[in-house]
């Protein structure tokens, strides 16, 4: 009877000893916290996050983003932080964590090619990271959550006499609410698209505080798509090209259009008094009658009907209309021309280079398809007087650069080619990404200060500078110049073709048509080209017997990875494909698959062969069915794969495709011989000529051909 009285007892103390243990963890305190992990955008640059030390989780594919690095190991702040942890082996391509570490400013940041990433070289930048594998240490908590830094402010103070006019950000994005008031206290007037006129009789003029997103599609088409950008709480802007940031900011300047006072002693020479006999009419007389003509016949176009079956003239207006408003698919680039502003051109002068201007955007046939085209004045500072967004054709730009005021000051050249490399060629600002970017700078004698090291940061950006000199210094003059040889400084090559030299402000007019030719001609516009999307590569794969079809395919793996590192189009690199055995057949040439899409599947559909070895037939068959047709000023390349010993002789065709200019690159597989391996390679064979001993081990060479080719490309001299 004790006993059945005492088990209930003990069971219920045994009870409560478990709720008291379950319980030992009031609030959780004692539990392990858990490191939340802030996730980023492929985009994110390590200088816009003011934590010194961070873990980040990146998302997937942002190697496809083709965003920029700079640096090896150590990168510049300026680098997306996602891509240098891909270059630096931390994480693979689908994404992962990553824990970045601050560091103080490099001397220098070397450049180089690893895990498909190509990272750039820089001399100096503020501020460096290096990353990790993202296991935080023992003990160590992160933040969860990251500091940006914040965005710039965009109210212009601009100074009218003795009142002053506060301008908030205009953005020609719709639904967009914009404030002016003629005094530091502001009342808000909502618009839909752009800032109602101020009191002044001010032209607002755009200035964007962005960078180029490489290779976006025109920003007419994805307004939308950056304006839910701009609401993530981006930070500022950074002062290099390629990156996607939307900034999506712009900050209105006023002109007044009141006359500025001579500078006196600021002159560096008085503008020549042109003869009476001189008549100004001429100077509006377009160059090319062409673009006028084609303007009236879409403006005079009147159909007699806008209905029924037998109406077929407003489909025809609209198809005039819309050719018309597409401009010049042969010459689709993105070109800033600069301005020069300064007093000493004078009045006149500065007349003749807007007709001048007026003239060339009336040739060149702006369009959506073919060029667009901005304009920066500059002076003591550069500023944008219209981007290449605003007018998407010929017509509506010649009023527009009439009605530019004279801005005055100096001619400080290496400022505003600074302004460009940072604002001027942005998402924001409307370049295009796969159209290449110029700036033709006018020049009024010559610059007040120095343009080497700014036109070399351009230049490196991807810019082609041209430089357009009027009446250049004399020899009483040459001693005032402040950097003697300053055209060949600043331009893309030194060959002539990036500098039109003009005796006379009155002998401008004649150089429209030569500069017009120069800029569209985009074979030739090296400053666009790197080693990416600079080629015509041939790929020369051997179809024997010896291969099989297993093996076959593992080729053909190989030249897809290779082909997937290069930037493919018409304009940039190509690909073509000659497979061999006693005979040879053309896969597809050069430019029959003209995106990146298209010629993986076709590299991918290619069918095996079967048969002999006869490598040295195939080489001559290449040379003169692939690179006959190669593009002038593409690096000719031929990559030989092969798994066996020629049965013909290699060494005379090698060599005649040597001195064609060709880059032989030789792989040889299993049985393949070393002798004729280097034989077929460009000299030094190490850099060129590889071997392994089966078909699997041939992707370890990818990543080795794509470093060799883009060394080779970077060192070539600049002239």
């Amino acid at each position: 009877m004790k006993l059945k009285m005492i088990k209930p007892h003990l069971n219920a103390v045994f009870i409560a000893i478990l709720l008291t243990c379950s319980g030992a963890k009031p609030n959780g305190k004692n539990k392990k916290t858990k490191q939340v992990v802030p996730a980023i955008e492929c985009n994110v640059r390590a200088g816009k996050i003011n934590n010194s030390e961070f873990i980040a989780k990146c998302p997937a594919n942002c190697k496809e983003t083709k965003e920029r690095v700079y640096g090896t190991s150590v990168f510049a702040s300026i680098s997306s932080i996602c891509n240098a942890a891909i270059h630096s082996g931390v994480i693979s391509n689908s994404g992962g964590k990553v824990i970045v570490t601050k560091m103080p400013s490099q001397v220098s940041y070397k450049g180089s090619f690893a895990n498909g990433v190509r990272s750039l070289s820089l001399t100096s930048w503020r501020e460096s990271f290096s990353v990790s594998v993202g296991k935080p240490k023992k003990g160590v908590n992160y933040p969860s959550s990251l500091d940006y830094t914040p965005s710039r402010p965009t109210t212009v103070k601009t100074a009218l006499s003795d009142s002053t006019v506060w301008h908030m950000t205009s953005t020609p994005e719709p639904t967009t609410t914009t404030k002016t008031t003629a005094s530091p206290t502001t009342t808000p007037v909502t618009t839909p698209t752009t800032a109602p006129p101020t009191t002044t009789s001010a032209k607002p003029r755009v200035t964007v505080h962005k960078i180029r997103e490489a290779g976006s599609s025109h920003p007419y088409f994805r307004s939308v798509a950056r304006q839910s950008q701009s609401s993530q709480g981006k930070g500022p802007a950074q002062a290099f090209r390629g990156s996607s940031i939307y900034a999506n900011r712009f900050s209105s300047r006023t002109s007044t259009g009141v006359h500025r006072p001579d500078m006196g002693t600021a002159i560096r020479r008085q503008p020549q008094v042109p003869s009476a006999s001189a008549p100004d009419s001429d100077d509006n007389k377009p160059l090319s009658e062409t673009s006028h003509t084609k303007e009236t016949l879409v403006e005079s176009w009147e159909p007699e009907s806008k209905s029924g079956f037998n109406a077929p003239g407003p489909d025809l207006t609209t198809r005039v209309t819309e050719i018309m408003s597409q401009g010049d698919p042969n010459c689709k680039v993105d070109i800033a021309f600069l301005m020069d502003g300064s007093w000493s051109i004078g009045k006149r002068r500065f007349k003749i280079q807007k007709d001048f201007l007026a003239e060339v955007s009336q040739v060149i046939n702006v369009g959506v398809a073919g060029p667009m085209m901005g304009i920066i004045q500059y002076g003591d500072d550069a500023v944008t007087e219209f981007s290449l967004r605003q007018f998407s054709n010929s017509k509506d730009l010649k009023p527009a650069i009439n009605k530019i005021v004279q801005k005055g000051g100096l001619s400080n050249v290496g400022k505003a080619l600074s302004y460009i490399n940072k604002h001027f060629f942005s998402d924001a600002n409307g370049n295009r990404g796969g159209a290449p970017n110029v700036a033709v700078v006018l020049v009024d004698g010559w610059p007040t200060d120095k343009v080497e090291e700014a036109s070399r940061m351009a230049r490196e950006s991807g810019i082609n500078i041209f430089f357009v000199t009027i009446e250049g210094p004399d020899e009483n003059e040459k001693q005032n110049v402040v950097e003697t040889n300053f055209v060949d400084k600043a331009v893309c090559r030194t060959n002539g073709f990036y500098s039109l030299p003009i005796t006379s402000w009155f002998a401008l007019r004649k150089a429209v048509q030569p500069l017009v030719k120069r800029v569209c001609d985009t074979d030739r516009l090296v400053c666009s080209k790197t080693c990416l999307n600079a080629n015509d590569i041939a790929f020369v794969i051997d179809g024997s017997s010896s291969v099989g079809t297993g093996n076959f395919r593992t080729v053909l793996q190989f030249v897809a990875n290779v082909t997937r590192e290069f930037e493919i189009s018409d304009t940039d690199t190509r690909v073509g494909v000659v497979q061999y055995t006693y005979e040879q057949r053309l896969e597809f040439a050069f430019g029959q698959h003209n995106n990146k899409a298209d010629l993986l599947n076709a590299i991918k559909r290619i069918n095996y062969w079967s048969g002999g070895t006869s490598t040295g037939a195939a080489i001559t068959y290449t040379a003169d069915q692939l690179f006959s047709k190669s593009k002038p000023n593409k690096r000719k390349i031929m990559i030989v794969i092969t798994d066996g010993r020629s049965y013909d002789d290699v060494r005379a065709p090698a060599l005649a495709v040597h001195h064609k200019g060709v880059i032989a690159y030789s792989i040889g597989i299993a049985w393949a011989a070393q002798d004729e391996l280097e034989y077929i390679a460009t000299d030094p064979d190490k850099e060129h000529s590889f071997f392994v001993d089966e078909f699997d081990n041939l992707y370890k060479y990818v990543s080795k051909i794509i470093h060799n080719i883009c060394q080779e490309f970077n060192s070539q001299p600049r002239n």
